[in-house]
């Protein structure tokens, strides 16, 4: 069978095109003008006819056509990779250690790590569960999963997820003697707290909820706080009462419906996930397959986001 294939410099041009946003990033990792990178996109999309950028003034966006087809490519381009790095001696071979908090790893993680094996089987992936952050320069962990702005000093971050924060609690308060209508309702049953919440994260505070919805009187020092977010998940799960989920950490209980939303309200939550490591991790090939498989799980960022050093978003 004979193959109609693109030429595979205007492939990578537009891959690498849509990963650094512009044409500009791409032509420095290409080594050649940006001029050339947009004449091989250019060739591209007469090869498809499929138009597959918007070019605007402050840089590339990716049409539908061309989120459709970024994937592909991309695992196509990771295949070639792991057929090269197979023949070089498997240097995707071998022990990788991702430091991640425990909330997220139970919650978020831990389900889909099946993926990630069944994707590289050659790696011996190691997840080490803790509730600080990680310095790199003297502790042996190759890259680590963070909460927060994304500031990290010294450090190489790629935006990995956003999340939503809304109250949460089992379908059990719904249909209860005191059911579930209102924030007024929320006096009749026990609130759950999670003190790790700073106070940079309003929405994962109750009284920043319970002022949105002009809710008074209510006192917020009755009820339980819990410091591990897995634990008030649990609390919230068995029916003790009502909590602030976030919406990555919740997500597959509200699917197998031990969990339900009582109001229909949400935020977008404060913080995000970060992937983070030292620039020179970008070298690892173990650590890039592993941060190339998170980006590919539906709801994550995009894979066209920006690897850069820790600054404010």
């Amino acid at each position: 069978m004979v193959r109609r294939l693109p030429p595979l410099n205007a492939l990578r041009a537009f891959e690498a095109a849509a990963r650094h946003g512009g044409f500009t990033g791409a032509a420095k990792e290409l080594n050649v003008t940006p001029a050339a990178v947009s004449h091989q996109v250019k060739g591209l999309e007469d090869f498809l006819g499929q138009v597959l950028f918007h070019r605007l003034a402050r840089g590339l966006d990716l049409t539908e056509a061309g989120r459709s087809y970024l994937p592909e490519l991309t695992a196509g381009f990771d295949q070639l990779a792991r057929a090269a790095d197979c023949l070089r001696g498997g240097d995707l071979a071998g022990r990788l250690v991702v430091s991640v908090l425990p909330s997220f790893c139970a919650g978020w993680l831990a389900p889909r790590i099946g993926g990630f094996n069944a994707r590289h089987p050659e790696i011996r992936l190691e997840l080490l569960s803790q509730n600080r952050n990680t310095d790199f320069e003297t502790e042996d962990v190759d890259m680590g999963l963070r909460y927060g702005r994304g500031v990290y000093p010294g450090l190489e971050v790629v935006r990995v997820l956003d999340e939503e924060v809304f109250p949460i609690c089992s379908p059990a308060l719904m249909t209860g003697p005191l059911p579930l209508r209102g924030f007024e309702d929320l006096r009749h049953h026990v609130l759950l707290h999670d003190p790790s919440a700073l106070p940079d994260e309003p929405w994962n505070l109750w009284s920043t909820w319970l002022d949105s919805a002009g809710v008074e009187g209510l006192d917020l020092d009755r009820g339980h706080g819990f410091s591990d977010t897995t634990a008030m998940i649990a609390a919230c799960v068995s029916g003790l009462g009502v909590g602030i989920g976030r919406s990555a950490l919740v997500r597959e209980h509200l699917r197998a419906g031990r969990l339900v939303r009582p109001f229909t309200v949400s935020r977008p939550a404060d913080y995000a996930y970060w992937a983070a490591f030292l620039p020179k991790t970008r070298e690892n090939p173990k650590a890039m397959a592993f941060l190339d498989w998170v980006l590919s799980i539906p709801g994550t960022a995009s894979p066209s986001k920006l690897l850069r050093e820790g600054k404010e978003p």
